[in-house]
């Protein structure tokens, strides 16, 4: 079962710095798979703005969003690998699961991960992860003290 936002211990706010460095550190990790792909795939709620900033890193020119079909030599990506959910959804998806990555730049702490999986960090534990493009959701989701 997921936990919703209100049953996390605490959360982790992350700043733009952050996602730039996390992004430098994902493209660099990117690059040393080796893997050479055509394009880069997307979700549009979490992995628009992560998709978009690595798509500079590695000079990307084609970024498909919410596309139900993943080709061949496409990179992935996401904001954050936490439930594995949308990671079984989109490999369900992939022409060629061997010709593929996917990549967020924060993954939830597990013992194993998919052989697919490139992440820039870990999370230290249960944290919650609050991404700087999520401020103003993660403002109107807070329960209001009466």
């Amino acid at each position: 079962m997921t936990k919703t936002r209100s049953q996390w211990k605490c959360n982790s706010i992350l700043t733009w710095y952050d996602i730039e460095k996390d992004v430098k550190i994902l493209a660099e990790k990117i690059k040393n798979t080796g893997f050479r792909f055509d394009e880069i795939s997307t979700v549009s709620r979490g992995g628009l703005i992560p998709a978009r900033l690595l798509a500079d890193q590695l000079d990307v020119k084609s970024i498909r969003v919410d596309k139900n079909v993943i080709p061949t030599k496409t990179l992935f990506v996401d904001d954050i690998y936490d439930s594995g959910k949308t990671f079984k959804k989109i490999i369900s998806h992939v022409e060629s699961p061997d010709n593929f990555i996917y990549a967020t730049l924060i993954a939830r702490r597990k013992t194993r991960y998919p052989k697919q999986l490139v992440y820039a960090k870990k999370t230290k534990g249960t944290e919650y992860i609050v991404f700087p493009w999520e401020l103003l959701e993660q403002k109107r989701s807070k329960p209001k003290n009466n």
